[in-house]
Order: structure tokens, then C-alpha cells, then sequence
């Protein structure tokens, strides 16, 4: 199975500066996109991103296929029943902001293999700041070790990162009128998320719906510095299949235990 990280990191690196800031470059300006069926946005950085990395990942691992956000709903099956490891690809994550000016977005890529995770790069370029993960290497932002040992026990302290559009009313009018954390943030770009949490510049996590392409790399780098998740079931978050996940998270146990308390999940 393919291991080399370094080369796929300097892959989606070279991709993004010229595939994406090129053209973000100019969001002063407008950026033409377009609405897909879902109501989500694409732009032809999207494009741009998915037919580069499709060719290059094909060039340095042949045995496996990709899976990226903007293919359709039967290629993407497709490439899920395919018995071969499967790369899943986010191209931008983030698009509205990215279309919007908004300097909030990543490339977003995993390696499936066995129906598991093996593998996760996510990289802002804007930042230059890339997290990472294998079955070989602990959670890193660059060359940082990422660790989730941290002094936030109480949920009143906490930094929340949640996206209210997701959730259901009745939960996101309890949590605007009865907050049990410091504050709140939304940022817009799932995986980044993940990663700002594996980085602690958040502590609970709440969001009503993530596709595979959307949690796949972030969650498994955030698990891999010590982060806890499920879904708001109180199941395990990762699923090979295409269905749409809820996703609840914390840096450590006992926030953990708490989030999950005040949310009712079991």
C-alpha cells in the first residue's frame, strides 16, 4: 500500500498555490461559481483541483482510485464499491468562502484502504500551514506534534466551533438561548475545522451534517492528536459509505463527557 506522505504533501502544495491561490488572487473581484443541485457551490478552482490531483495521484499510486467531491453520485459510489484503496478528495473545502474572498479554506485528502482511513493531508495555502496523519505518524501541523493534552475541563470555558445550518431547530434554538460554552465560531470549511481543533484554537465541536469528503482527513487527524468523536447517536463518526454524518467532538475526555451530557447523547 502507498505510504509515501511527503511526496503526496508536496503534490497537493504545488497544486493548491497554483491551482487555487492563482485564482483567489482575485477575490477582490467576483468570482464566477455556480449552484449545484444540493444548494453547495463550485467554481472552477474546484474543477481545476480535482482533474489535477486525479492525474497526479493516478501517476504515484495506480492501484488506487479517487473519490472527490464534485463527481457525481454514481461515480463516487463507484469508486466506493471498487475493492482498491480509495483517495477521497475534497478540492477546496470551503468554496463559499473562497468564491466570497473569505481567506478560510483547504484541500482536503484522505486514503481509504479496508474501509478505514490510513491517511490524511489537509492544507491551507493561504497559511501555508499543512496537517497531517498516517498509521506511521502522529497528528502534525508542518513539523509540529499535535497533542490534545490540554487544561479545559469545563464546558463553560470552551470555544465552540458549530454550524447551526445543519442542526435541527429545536436543538439550535436551545444552544442560542442556553449556551454552555464561552463562545461560538463558524468558519465555513469542515476539514479545517477538524484541524483547527486537533490545534486546540477550538475546544467542542457541533455540526449537523458532513459528507465522507468533508470529515474524512480532519477527523482522523484530530482523533490521532488525542480528539474524541461521535456522531449525535453516540455512534462512531467514520463510515465508508456515502451518507451524510452528524459530527460532535471535544480535545479531551472529560469536555468530552460533558459535551455529550448536556447534548443528551448516551
Amino acid at each position: 500500500m502507498y505510504q509515501d506522505i511527503q511526496q503526496v504533501i508536496a503534490l497537493i502544495k504545488s497544486a493548491a498555490n497554483e491551482e487555487l491561490l492563482s485564482r483567489f488572487a482575485t477575490a477582490g473581484q467576483s468570482i464566477e461559481s455556480q449552484q449545484k443541485i444540493d444548494g453547495s457551490v463550485v467554481t472552477e478552482a474546484d474543477l481545476a483541483m480535482q482533474n489535477r490531483l486525479l492525474k497526479e495521484l493516478s501517476n504515484i499510486c495506480p492501484e488506487a482510485v479517487l473519490l472527490s467531491e464534485e463527481m457525481t453520485v454514481e461515480e463516487q459510489q463507484a469508486m466506493l464499491d471498487a475493492d482498491r484503496p480509495v483517495w477521497c478528495l475534497d478540492p477546496l473545502d470551503g468554496t463559499s468562502n473562497f468564491a466570497a474572498g473569505v481567506p478560510y479554506f483547504a484541500v482536503s485528502l484522505s486514503l481509504i484502504h479496508h474501509h478505514q482511513v490510513i491517511m490524511a493531508i489537509v492544507y491551507d495555502p493561504l497559511r501555508d500551514e499543512c496537517f497531517f496523519a498516517d498509521e506511521n505518524t502522529a497528528a502534525q501541523l508542518n513539523q509540529h506534534a499535535l497533542n490534545l493534552s490540554s487544561s479545559i475541563t469545563e464546558l463553560k470555558r470552551a470555544i465552540a466551533i458549530i454550524d447551526f445550518k445543519r442542526l435541527n431547530n429545536d436543538l439550535a434554538a436551545q444552544l442560542a438561548t442556553e449556551q454552555p460554552f464561552a463562545s461560538q465560531r463558524n468558519f465555513g470549511a469542515s476539514a479545517l475545522d477538524w484541524c483547527w481543533l486537533a490545534a486546540k484554537r477550538g475546544h467542542v465541536y457541533l455540526h449537523g451534517k458532513q459528507n465522507i469528503w468533508d470529515y474524512s482527513a480532519g477527523q482522523y487527524i484530530f482523533e490521532k492528536a488525542g480528539g474524541l468523536s461521535c456522531t449525535l447517536d453516540g455512534e462512531a463518526l467514520f463510515v465508508s459509505k456515502l451518507v451524510g454524518r452528524s459530527a460532535v467532538a471535544a480535545i479531551t475526555p472529560a469536555l468530552m463527557q460533558s459535551w455529550k451530557a448536556w447534548l443528551g447523547i448516551k
